[in-house]
């Protein structure tokens, strides 16, 4: 007896791909920075600052403000942010319009999905349990589940192993070059949406599918997309 394939995987980041987290990102980085006496940054500068956590955001606007950032003081730093960022969540952080439209058609239509985020878990596992969107994923992985993270493959493949899926049969769901990257490192295809947050055009991220909203994420595209990377595996 052939054995039924797994269901395809829908992987979805999580800042600027699922949820609009820029008004708060922004301002527990300035709560964080002003302790440090340094100007604030704008919504213009968060797509030089995220991808990587909090500690790298952190430690890219202390750049941007050509300030230099003692070693001793990341830590006390990266825990004024968490406080400041935990003590507003949700704050202004909102789903983006019809992802969840997206997902309910999606789930319906047998998809299975899934979350890959650098976001550490102790920020994004209560935003989407805040949100109402944790109902939705079958795994959760943040930048702090294993020791790797985007655009490390594995932080995807990881991701896969725990949600019960097949690399074969998954897509990435991005809005930056950590997501694009990562995909192509674990030889899945890859979405990118133009509405998040990347200081470089989508389209040149070269993802194998470019979207503009939410209304463009069908089960039809993602079956597309599983039946061109099996022909091409």
């Amino acid at each position: 007896m052939t054995s039924r394939p797994l269901s395809p995987l829908a992987i979805f980041d999580l800042d600027g791909t699922l949820v609009d987290t820029a008004a708060d990102l922004v301002s527990s980085l300035n709560h964080t920075i002003a302790a440090a006496g340094l100007a604030p940054v704008t919504y213009e500068d968060l797509t030089h600052l995220v991808g990587q956590g909090a500690r790298v955001m952190i430690k890219r606007a202390f750049a941007l403000r050509e300030t230099e950032l003692p070693e001793a003081e990341i830590e006390p730093l990266y825990e004024r942010f968490i406080t400041h960022y935990r003590a507003e969540m949700p704050g202004e952080s909102r789903p983006y319009p019809g992802i969840v439209t997206a997902l309910d058609a999606l789930s319906a239509a047998g998809i299975t999905l899934a979350v890959c985020t650098n976001k550490t878990e102790i920020l994004a596992l209560p935003l989407l349990e805040k949100l109402g969107l944790t109902q939705y994923f079958a795994a959760i992985t943040c930048g702090d589940t294993f020791s790797f993270r985007k655009p490390d493959a594995r932080h995807i493949l990881g991701t896969i192993e725990k949600a019960g899926g097949d690399p074969q049969r998954a897509i990435m769901v991005g809005d930056s070059i950590n997501d694009i990257l990562a995909a192509r490192n674990a030889a899945v295809p890859s979405i990118g949406v133009t509405f998040g947050y990347t200081d470089v055009p989508m389209v040149e991220l070269e993802p194998d599918v470019v979207i503009d909203d939410f209304t463009e994420l069908t089960p039809a595209l993602f079956e597309e997309l599983v039946a061109k990377g099996a022909a091409a595996a």
